[in-house]
C-alpha cells in the first residue's frame, strides 16, 4: 500500500537489519542525475547542494536544550534545559530538529512543503534521524503532524508524512500516517504571534477512534517539517496524551532559533 495513503500503518523491521542496496540504483543516477534541491541544477557527486549552498546550512548540534533542543552559544551540561523549558516546561517530552530555519533551509522546506520536492526525502530524512538519533531509538511509533482534510485535497500530500515515512524506512520504527486527525481547518501560521499561534491551533487535532489502541501506552515520536513557537507541536501532544501516549517527541527538519517562546 503507498505510504501516502491515510490507512498506511508500516510494518516494524530490525533496527539494526543492513538495509540492501537497490539493484539499478547506479544506472538511475546515470539516467536521472541528482539536482540541486534548491536550484535544480545538476550536481556532480553525491550531494544535493550545491556546495556554495551546503555551506551556508546550518546543522544542529550539541550543546543543545535537554528539552526543546533550542542551541546554547557555550558549552553546558547535557541535561540542562534552557530557561524558557524551566519557567515554563512545554507539554512534548523533548525536541530535535537538524538544522536552523535560514535561508537555504527555508527554500528546502518550501521545495518539499510546496513544490512536493520528494526527491530529497533520503538526504532531509537522514539529517532528521542523526539530529533526533536518541529520540528514535526510544521510538515505538513515529506520527507525523496532519493537514487538514481540504488542505490535503488540494495540496495533493502532507510533506510531513512524507518526512515521518522516510524516517520509518531508515530505522525501522512502525509508521501510522493517521494516527492522528486535524479535526479544525486552522489558517495558516504564518505571521501570527506565539499566542496567536496557540490559540489558532488550541483543540484542532484528535486521534482518530480506529488508531487509540496503537498509540495507547507507546513513546510516539512526532514529525514536523519546522518548529516554530512549538504550538503545533503541543497541541498534537496533548491529543496523543489523551489517546494515553506514554511519551511524545518530537523530530522536525529545521526550527527557529532562539530560545523557545514563553506562554503569554
Amino acid at each position: 500500500m503507498d505510504q501516502s495513503s491515510p490507512d498506511y500503518v508500516a510494518t516494524s523491521r530490525r533496527k539494526d537489519k543492513a538495509r540492501r542496496k537497490r539493484p539499478g540504483a547506479g544506472l538511475a543516477g546515470l539516467i536521472w542525475p541528482q539536482r540541486s534541491l534548491i536550484t535544480n541544477r545538476e550536481v556532480a557527486g553525491p550531494g544535493a547542494l550545491e556546495p556554495e549552498l551546503w555551506a551556508k546550512l546550518q546543522f544542529l548540534s550539541d550543546p543543545l536544550c535537554a528539552r526543546c533542543g533550542s542551541p546554547f552559544e557555550i558549552a553546558v551540561d547535557e541535561a540542562q534545559e534552557c530557561g524558557a523549558c524551566l519557567a515554563h516546561p512545554p507539554v512534548y517530552d523533548r525536541a530535535r530538529a537538524a538544522l536552523v530555519y535560514g535561508d537555504v533551509s527555508r527554500d528546502l522546506v518550501l521545495g518539499l512543503k510546496y513544490q512536493g520536492r520528494r526527491d530529497g526525502l533520503s538526504v532531509l530524512g537522514g539529517w532528521m534521524a542523526s539530529a533526533g538519533r536518541d529520540l528514535l531509538s526510544d521510538a515505538d511509533l513515529i506520527v507525523p503532524v496532519p493537514l487538514h482534510y481540504f488542505r490535503l485535497v488540494r495540496r495533493g500530500f502532507n510533506q510531513s508524512a512524507w518526512l515521518a515515512a522516510a524516517l520509518s524506512r531508515s530505522s525501522g520504527v512502525k509508521l501510522s500516517v493517521d494516527a492522528l486527525k486535524r479535526v479544525k481547518a486552522t489558517p495558516i501560521q504564518g505571521g501570527l504571534s506565539a499566542d496567536g499561534r496557540r490559540r489558532n491551533v488550541q483543540g484542532a487535532f484528535k486521534v482518530r477512534r480506529s488508531r487509540e489502541r496503537l498509540v495507547k501506552d507507546q513513546k510516539i515520536l512526532l514529525v514536523d517539517d519546522v518548529l516554530t513557537t512549538g504550538a503545533t507541536a503541543e497541541a498534537c501532544t496533548r491529543a496523543l496524551r489523551r489517546a494515553g501516549a506514554a511519551c511524545v517527541d518530537v523530530v522536525t527538519l529545521a526550527r527557529v532559533a532562539g530560545p523557545r517562546a514563553a506562554p503569554i
